[in-house]
């Protein structure tokens, strides 16, 4: 297995150029890098990254919701899901990380039924399951359920792989959501080995005092850094998950690939220098597993 990381957080921290993202992951001890959307998606400089064997590029992520009610929002996240789908195999990168999607059907005034969204996900992800097959790409459906998206849990995976039958479908494992969702991350390898291809290293720390008195419902956005709901992410090893734990059934199904850490945690960032020192610690704290 690989330890990498997303460069996300380095981006929004300050770090703009790719190139600069790419030299430090190196310098650092990452072996590869999977690159987010909140960096310029320039073919020269991923041109050059790949040329140069600067740092490997584990993956291209675009998780956005494809079915929201804006058409014009929805189109341009399709041509960008696309395009990262294309340059993937222009450039001989693996894997391109999306969502599902969430249409509007699913939700109501009280409740999130997320099979209603089934059937519109499944159209646009099998345009992008045929895509990924003639670029010789994998496509990874990350679990989260705060980007649009319905794959959040084992028993939609299910549903999806069902309508969606393509060799080059697979998910993007993050076990932080199956946390703060009181599901078990362990049982779900077990269950889904075949079908993981990517691995997000990102812990979830329970706040039990906050939850005794709030309740679940109550999980407002963080502000200036400041999160104020009853659970938060947390860089590997500062959260609940065992990643002893985890990483073993990762061996135990054969995967043989990367780790990357997707660095949200709130305690380690406010700037660029605490966002590296928290990247760093997860990384360390990873490495004593492999």
């Amino acid at each position: 297995m690989r330890i990498g990381f997303l460069t996300n957080v380095l981006a929004d921290n300050g770090m703009k150029d790719l190139m600069e993202i790419a030299e430090w992951g190196r310098q650092n001890g990452f072996q590869d890098m999977e690159v987010g959307p909140t960096v310029e998606l320039s073919e020269e400089t991923i041109a050059k990254i790949r040329e140069e064997e600067i740092i490997d590029i584990s993956a291209l992520i675009y998780c956005r919701n494809f079915l929201t009610n804006d058409p014009e929002t929805a189109k341009t996240h399709r041509e960008n899901i696309l395009k990262r789908i294309d340059m993937a195999g222009k450039y001989k990168i693996a894997k391109v990380i999306c969502s599902t999607g969430v249409s509007q059907e699913a939700f109501d005034e009280v409740c999130f039924e997320p099979e209603k969204s089934l059937d519109k996900s499944a159209e646009f992800l099998s345009v992008m399951a045929e895509e990924a097959e003639k670029n010789n790409v994998t496509l990874c459906i990350e679990n989260c359920p705060l980007m649009g998206n319905i794959g959040f849990a084992p028993f939609m995976w299910e549903k999806i792989f069902d309508k969606v039958d393509s060799p080059r479908l697979k998910l993007a494992f993050d076990p932080s959501h199956f946390i703060w969702q009181f599901m078990d991350p362990y049982q779900a390898i077990s269950e889904f080995g075949d079908k993981i291809a990517h691995v997000h290293a990102k812990d979830t720390e329970i706040l039990p005092e906050v939850l005794k008195r709030k309740g679940i419902l109550y999980n407002p956005r963080p502000v200036k850094n400041q999160f104020r709901g009853w659970w938060r992410y947390r860089v590997p090893g500062l959260g609940e998950i065992d990643w002893n734990k985890l990483i073993d059934c990762l061996y135990q199904i054969g995967y043989d690939n990367t780790i990357s850490i997707e660095h949200e945690d709130p305690v380690w960032e406010g700037n660029l220098d605490k966002v590296k020192a928290g990247m760093l610690r997860g990384r360390r704290h990873l490495e004593q597993f492999l």
